[in-house]
C-alpha cells in the first residue's frame, strides 16, 4: 500500500535559508517538490552529476580488486580525488599493457616453437662471415626439392601439412622461392618463455599492488562519492526554491509521510520557520512511499522495473506478488527445480554464493523456490519424472495430484485459463474500484458497465452450468445484467456529452473489448505450456541417460548417466527459469496492468536527508 502524504509549503528570509536547509537536512523526512519546468539543464548540476558518474564507475572498479571478507582502511579527512583517479587509471593501464605484453610474448613463443633451438648470437656470427640465413614457410604440396640443390635450403618442420625450411647463402645473393618468407625472433621459444615468466612476474606484482592501493584507497572513494551526493542534493534543493519580495523571501515546497510530521512539525515550531500543511493532490505529483509486508516487499523489484504509481493510484504489489509467485512456479513445474531454486536462494542470501546479478535476491528466489516445490508437487513432476505413473509414489499421494481431463481437455490447461480469467477479472475489478476513488463514478460508469457485463456473465453462466439456476432464470438474469451494462457502456459512459457520440464510442470500446479480452485470456495458456515443456525436456534428459547406462551398466556408462543428468538438468533448469521469469512477468505488466489501468509513472519518496 501506499504511505499517505503531507504537503508542506515553507516561507525563509534569505539570510536565514542555508541555516533552514541544513536542518531540515538532519530531520531527513522531506522529499523536495520538484519545479514544473525542471532543474536538469543547470550547469553546475550536470557537471555535479558527470563527476558522480565518473566517480561510481571508478569505485565499482576499485572494488573489484577487495577480496571478500578484507577490512577496509579508514578515509583520510582530506584527499585529491581527481589525483587518486588518476592514480588508478594509470596503474589500469599499466596492467593492461602488461597483460597484452603477455599475449604477445605467448603468441610469439607458438609462433617460434617450430624453429626449435637457434642462437641469434651465432646466426649474427655467420652474417659477419657473409653467409646469410633465411626462413621459409608453405604448404607440403607446393615444396620442391630441387630448392635444396639450388637454395642450400634445410627442412626445419613439418606440421599441419605446412613445411618451415631455411636457406643458407652469401649475403644479399637474391633468389626468388614461391614460398612466404619468415623473420625470427631474436629469442627462441626456451627464451620466450623466460620472458614470459618474468612478464607474469610484474603481472602478479602490479595486481598486489592494486588490490593493496584498493583496501587503502576504496574507503576514501565512497566517502568522496557520499559527499557528492549531498553536493548534488543541495544544489537540486536551491534549484527547486522559488525567490520572492525581490530575493528577500524563498519558497519551497515538498512533502512528508504522515507519521513523521510530528518531528518536523517540532522542529519547525522550535526554530520559528513559517510553514503550512495541506493534502496533496492530483497535480501536486507527490512522490510515492511503499509500505508491504516482508512478503510482499520481495516483489517491490518487479514493480519497479514497470515504474512506480502514482499518489493517489494504487500499489499493484500486494496483488503482483502471489500471482507472480503463482505464474512462476506453474511455469517451471518441476518439484525437484524447486528445491534447487530454494538451496540457491539460501547459499546467495547467506553471500556463500556471490553473482552480481542475484545481489539481494536470495530471499524472492527461495520463495519462489519453495512455491515452485509445492505447485511442482501437484503437477506431479520430479526432475522430469512423472510421479503420477511413477510405482514408489503411495497412492494417497497421487490422488491430490493434478492430472487427467475435464471434458476431454487437460485440467492443467483448463486450470492456467480458468487463473487467467480471475487474474483478469481481478484487475477490471481493481480498476473500477481505484478510478472510481480517483475520478469519480460519473466519469467511470462505462468501466462498471463492463465489469457487471463480464463479471455478472460468468457468475450466471457458472450457476446455469451447475444447475443452481434453471434454463429460464439464466435468461432473466442475463437480459437484465446485460440491459444495465449496456446503459452504462453505450448511453451513460460520458454523462453530458451528445448520446449519439456516447454510442458511438461504446460501439468502438466494444470493438476493442471483444478483440482484447479474448486474446488476453488465451495468453494464460503459456503457463501450461511452459510447465508442460520443462517437464518433457527434463523428461528426455531421463530417457537419454538411461539409453546410455544401458542394461549392463560399467564404470563409462556410469559417467555418462551422471553427466547427462547433471548437465541436462542445469540447462533445462536455466531454460525453464528465464522462461519462468520473462512470461509471468509479461502476463503481469501487459495483461494485468492493462485492465486494471495501472500507470505506474510515479516517483519514490526520497528525502533530503545527510545519509
Amino acid at each position: 500500500m501506499i504511505t499517505k502524504m503531507k504537503k508542506y509549503t515553507f516561507v525563509v528570509y534569505h539570510r536565514d535559508y542555508d541555516m533552514f536547509l541544513e536542518q531540515l537536512r538532519h530531520a531527513g523526512v522531506l522529499h523536495v517538490s520538484e519545479k514544473e519546468e525542471g532543474v536538469v539543464d543547470n550547469q553546475v548540476l550536470q557537471d555535479q552529476l558527470h563527476s558522480q558518474q565518473q566517480l561510481d564507475s571508478l569505485i565499482k572498479a576499485v572494488e573489484a580488486w577487495v577480496p571478500q571478507g578484507a577490512t577496509l582502511q579508514s578515509a583520510p579527512t582530506s584527499t585529491d580525488i581527481d589525483e587518486l583517479t588518476a592514480t588508478f587509471r594509470t596503474m589500469e593501464a599499466e596492467k593492461a599493457q602488461l597483460e597484452q605484453s603477455m599475449q604477445d610474448l605467448k603468441k610469439e613463443q607458438r609462433r617460434m616453437q617450430v624453429w626449435g633451438e637457434y642462437s641469434s648470437e651465432k646466426i649474427n656470427d655467420l652474417l659477419n662471415a657473409g653467409y646469410e640465413l633465411r626462413y621459409f614457410s608453405c604448404s607440403q604440396s607446393a615444396y620442391q626439392p630441387d630448392w635444396e640443390t639450388f637454395y642450400n635450403a634445410f627442412v626445419v618442420a613439418t606440421e599441419g601439412g605446412v613445411v618451415y625450411f631455411v636457406t643458407v647463402g652469401k649475403t644479399n645473393e637474391s633468389f626468388d622461392i614461391e614460398a612466404e618468407e619468415v623473420q625470427l625472433n631474436k629469442h627462441n621459444a626456451s627464451q620466450l618463455a623466460t620472458d614470459i615468466d618474468a612478464a607474469n612476474h610484474l603481472l602478479v606484482a602490479k595486481n598486489a599492488q592494486m588490490e593493496g592501493w584498493a583496501l587503502s584507497h576504496l574507503s576514501t572513494l565512497k566517502k568522496a562519492a557520499d559527499d557528492l551526493r549531498h553536493s548534488i542534493d543541495w544544489t537540486t534543493v536551491k534549484l527547486n526554491t522559488t525567490s520572492a519580495a525581490e530575493d528577500k523571501l524563498k519558497l519551497l515546497e515538498g512533502f512528508c509521510p504522515v507519521e513523521r510530521c510530528d518531528a518536523l512539525n517540532t522542529m519547525l515550531d522550535n526554530e520559528h520557520i513559517y510553514y503550512t500543511v495541506t493534502e496533496p493532490t492530483e497535480d501536486d505529483n507527490a512522490p510515492v512511499l511503499l509500505r508491504n509486508n516482508k512478503f510482499t516487499k520481495m516483489f517491490e523489484v518487479l514493480t519497479g522495473m514497470y515504474g512506480w504509481p502514482v499518489y493517489g493510484e494504487f500499489d499493484p504489489t500486494p496483488i503482483l506478488a502471489p500471482f507472480f509467485l503463482l505464474f512462476f512456479a506453474l511455469c517451471m513445474g518441476d518439484a525437484g527445480y524447486g528445491i534447487l531454486l530454494i538451496l540457491f536462494g539460501i547459499l546467495t542470501a547467506k553471500k556463500k554464493i556471490n553473482i552480481s546479478m542475484f545481489e539481494g535476491l536470495g530471499p524472492i528466489i527461495t520463495t519462489l523456490g519453495v512455491g515452485t516445490l509445492i505447485v511442482g508437487f501437484f503437477l506431479g513432476t520430479f526432475f522430469g519424472i512423472d510421479l503420477y505413473t511413477a510405482s514408489w509414489v503411495p497412492d494417497s499421494l497421487k490422488h491430490v495430484m493434478l492430472k487427467g481431463n475435464i471434458k476431454g481437455y487437460d485440467i492443467q490447461m483448463v486450470l492456467a485459463l480458468c487463473i487467467g480469467v480471475f487474474h483478469i477479472c481481478l484487475a477490471m475489478i481493481v480498476k473500477a474500484i481505484c478510478y472510481t476513488k480517483r475520478f469519480g463514478f460519473k466519469k467511470n460508469i462505462s468501466t462498471w458497465g463492463w465489469l457487471l457485463l463480464i463479471l455478472g456473465g460468468l457468475v450466471i453462466a457458472i450457476l446455469a452450468l451447475t444447475e443452481v439456476f434453471s434454463p429460464d432464470v439464466a435468461k432473466w438474469a442475463l437480459i437484465i445484467v446485460g440491459a444495465v451494462s449496456a446503459l452504462g457502456i453505450y448511453v451513460f459512459n460520458t454523462p453530458g456529452r451528445n448520446p449519439l457520440i456516447n454510442i458511438g464510442a461504446g460501439l468502438w470500446d466494444t470493438y476493442n473489448m471483444a478483440t482484447g479480452i479474448l486474446g488476453d485470456v488465451l495468453s494464460y495458456i503459456r503457463l501450461y505450456a511452459l510447465g508442460l515443456a520443462g517437464g518433457m525436456l527434463g523428461g528426455a534428459f531421463n530417457n537419454l541417460a538411461g539409453m546410455v547406462l544401458g542394461d549392463t551398466p560399467n564404470i563409462g556408462t556410469w559417467i555418462g548417466f551422471v553427466l547427462i543428468i547433471i548437465v541436462g538438468h542445469l540447462l533445462n533448469l536455466c531454460m525453464s527459469a528465464l522462461g519462468a521469469f520473462v512470461h509471468p512477468l509479461r502476463l503481469t505488466f501487459v495483461e494485468y496492468f492493462k485492465n486494471s489501468g495501472y500507470e505506474g509513472k510515479g516517483h519514490l519518496y526520497k528525502p533530503f536527508a545527510e545519509d
